[in-house]
């Protein structure tokens, strides 16, 4: 007998209805018990937790078969929300498939964004629009900000339009109009930011346009003040359905609660380990009070992994279970034990970069006991862009294919291009290319019309642009400000060029000289958006990469050669990209570098959310390590390079949470005489003591793990693979240096914080890897 025969909500139901319940459903036998049990539970709330690779696409496209076939919704009863058109493309191809028929029928299935539009436009009056309304780009968006705040007598360069901009999305996303604005947001944007978010909208209103967030927004609000319209969609929407729910915000979630307060016929599908998108508003809490929110759900778990090996899940389940807030499950494979995780320390960035480039020619040829592997099946997932500069290069140098996703390379990236030309223009003042590309950025006031004199001076007279704007300077061709601005950047490049090859000034600090000079720097660290970290970070990499160069033009030389014998698109390629871009993707060998304290976990991240940005960072670990479907490799380094200064880094504290059972911990290349890619590391050992690095606390963190102490005595409760306060290389009472705060001595260790009382500075908690030992400071 059919399930539904025996249900209460079949009751009373008509023949046809339950004929059509009746009909076989070949498609739930490919279904593990619990992806079955997800797509059968159709009546009342539904959270689907589904783990990393445990198939959850599969079971949500089948529930939505499932609704049709039984005859309990048609096509157009159905909402289902997803977050990307990616994914809403092949969730209809699904449907389709299962279905036998194309699945185009189902209006009500797309992201977010594209269903609002549906239906603002439906009652776009209600919020004073008309149903042709314009949906404004970031950049029309921008202008329009930017007049505004012109019109306001606002300083734009100390309160860039840009980060107003960023603002107003964060006051969207959590459904805040100007008219419900909390008090607490009054301080915003110099305290003007309530007022021009009254005057933005305003203005929206009299272009009859919309941003992003409004799409959201303005349907939430006329949900809110008219109910009819409310509960005629909660009568359309029969089932809702909705994919990725741990990031949503908490404009999604009032829609969707709004929408289900009727029938409470809504499944959530998501994972509240991979949340990991609270920088733009997600909200890993909307996932975890669903029980709360929709009393009496069904809480379903998909725990089976069809993605990674066994000791893969131990290792990725050993760190998020350092999480407090989470709703907890235990992944599981029936797949065979395969590769342990494999954790290998490093000298430095620029040795971890070597060693991987070797072992990823090794495990393509075969020759590391394990299958072969093609580029293609690799991939390298950093914490932050500004990591993949030394694996850029190395690869380069070495001919080994690569991709970049979810982003330009790191020479192609925008600060870095605009550095390269300051860089060109101070070597080779003839090079007009690079001063059109510098001559206002940052803004100098030089427009359009300004910039064409400075080409037709250089033209009449025969002369490179840099020499025609200083002709027009002194007959007074640019006056006012640009003048002044346009002055102190010919001056500067004239001085910056007459220091190439001073030997009292190295090409390293003279390229900090530029930047910092030429208000470049400045321009970023003015600049408040999302983005503008991200820049700064890649500045201090491009200055660093100086390093291993006897001057300016030589590197210059060595990016355009490397660049200009890149290899074409065609053919296996490794793929490179950070962790957050690697979410929703799957690879056989995954190599994960970078793990240390302050890097990863960001030390950002947790200066600015504290124990809920240390959380999303261990979620965002569990995201890299279940990327993983055969071979995953954890690295860090020692020391790193850092303005010519070396600093001791601390081995990440998720290294520390990995289950010793289920990772090997592979030697050193280079020391004690074996490890991996020894060959690859000659000259480690002398360039070490040529640095005095060997007594810094990193390298000798990285000697612990070597053959005669391969391992510190792990702690029982926590199964941990390294102690890293017993891998302390400091103890109370030894004399350090801190570059800001000069000479002290450790009164207190907690952890990887250090309590010091500086002969100058008074007592201060600094982190560890900000100070050396005395006897190592250069004089």
């Amino acid at each position: 007998m059919n399930r539904f025969d025996e249900s209460d909500a079949f009751e009373g139901a008509s023949l046809s209805a339950r004929a059509m319940a009746a009909r076989p459903a070949p498609y739930l036998d490919d279904l593990n018990p619990e992806q079955r049990r997800a797509a059968e539970t159709l009546d009342g709330p539904v959270l689907m937790l589904a783990g990393a690779g445990t198939g959850k696409t599969k079971a949500l496209t089948t529930r939505i078969v499932h609704l049709m076939n039984t005859g309990r919704a048609g096509p157009g009863d159905i909402l289902a929300v997803t977050f990307t058109n990616k994914a809403a493309r092949e969730m209809k191809e699904r449907v389709g498939r299962l279905l036998g028929q194309p699945a185009e029928g189902m209006p009500w299935l797309g992201t977010f964004h594209s269903i609002c539009v549906k239906l603002l436009r439906r009652h776009a009056e209600l919020v004073d629009l008309k149903s042709n309304f314009t949906i404004l780009d970031a950049d029309d968006q921008l202008r329009l900000l930017k007049q505004l705040v012109q019109a306001s007598g606002i300083d734009d360069k100390r309160w860039p339009a840009r980060m107003l901009a960023g603002i107003i999305d964060q006051w969207k996303n959590r459904a805040w109009t100007p008219d419900n604005l909390p008090a607490s947001e009054g301080s915003a944007y110099d305290g003007k930011g309530p007022a021009l978010y009254h005057q933005y909208q305003a203005r929206l209103k009299e272009l009859n346009a919309v941003d992003f967030g409004d799409l959201l927004l303005h349907v939430v609000t006329i949900f809110q003040r008219h109910d009819d319209v409310l509960r005629q969609y909660q009568r359309w929407f029969r089932y809702i359905l909705v994919d990725e729910y741990q990031d949503t915000n908490v404009a999604q979630y009032l829609w969707l609660r709004l929408l289900a307060g009727g029938h409470k016929n809504i499944c959530c599908v998501g994972d509240d380990d991979q949340s990991i998108y609270g920088w733009r508003g997600a909200e890993v809490g909307n996932i975890l009070r669903f029980e709360k929110d929709f009393p009496g759900a069904a809480v379903i778990r998909l725990e089976q992994n069809y993605r990674s090996t066994p000791h893969i899940l131990a290792a990725a389940s050993g760190v998020i279970a350092g999480n407090r807030d989470r709703l907890g499950k235990e992944l599981w494979t029936e797949a065979q034990e395969g590769e342990k995780l494999r954790l290998i320390g490093h000298w430095d960035g620029e040795e971890e970069a070597r060693w991987i480039g070797e072992e990823i020619d090794a495990m393509q040829r075969g020759t590391r006991g394990m299958r072969p592997y093609s580029l293609d099946a690799m991939a390298i997932l950093v914490r932050a862009s500004h990591q993949m500069r030394a694996f850029e290069d190395r690869f380069l140098t070495i001919g080994l294919p690569y991709r970049v996703i979810g982003g330009p390379r790191f020479y192609e990236r925008l600060e870095i291009r605009d550095a390269m030309a300051y860089f060109r223009l101070v070597v080779s003042p003839a090079d007009d290319l690079a001063f059109e590309r510098i001559v206002n950025t940052p803004k100098r006031g030089l427009g359009d019309k300004a910039q064409q004199k400075i080409q037709m001076t250089a033209r009449q007279h025969g002369v490179p642009l840099v020499e025609g704007a200083r002709l027009l300077l002194d007959d007074k061709g640019i006056t006012g400000k640009a003048a002044g601005e346009l002055r102190l950047l010919i001056d500067g490049l004239g001085r910056w060029g007459r220091m190439v090859g001073d030997a009292d000034i190295s090409h390293v600090e003279l390229a900090e000289m530029i930047l910092d000079e030429s208000g470049y720097t400045g321009m970023w660290q003015n600049d408040k958006t999302p983005e503008a970290p991200g820049r700064l970070e890649n500045l201090k990499e491009l200055v660093k990469a100086l390093e291993g160069f006897e001057n300016l033009q030589g590197f210059l030389e060595h990016v355009s050669l490397i660049m200009d014998n890149e290899a074409g698109e065609e053919g296996e390629k490794v793929t490179l990209m950070t962790l957050h871009a690697a979410k929703g993707l799957e690879f056989p060998a995954v190599f994960l570098p970078g793990w240390e304290d302050g890097l990863f976990p960001s030390q950002r991240s947790m200066d600015e959310s504290g124990v809920r940005g240390l959380e999303e960072e261990r979620r965002l670990a569990y995201v890299g390590i279940t990327r993983a479907e055969e071979v995953c490799t954890i690295s860090f380094a020692g020391n790193r390079r850092v303005y010519g200064q070396w600093q001791s880094q601390m081995p990440s504290r998720f290294i520390d949470e990995l289950p010793e059972a289920h990772v090997d911990v592979l030697t050193p290349p280079g020391l004690y005489g074996g490890g991996y890619g020894a060959a690859a590391s000659s000259g480690i050992e002398s360039r070490a003591a040529e640095a005095n690095v060997y007594n810094s606390p990193g390298w000798r963190r990285l000697q612990a793990r070597g053959a005669e102490r391969p391992l510190s005595q792990p702690s029982e409760a926590r199964h941990s693979v390294i102690d890293l306060q017993a891998m302390s290389a400091h103890t109370v009472g030894e004399r350090v240096f801190h570059q800001k705060f000069g000479y002290g001595a450790i009164i207190a260790i907690e952890g990887d914080k250090l309590e010091i009382a500086f002969e100058k500075a008074g007592t201060k908690k600094v982190v560890a890897r900000f100070i050396t030992g005395a006897d190592d400071v250069p004089f």
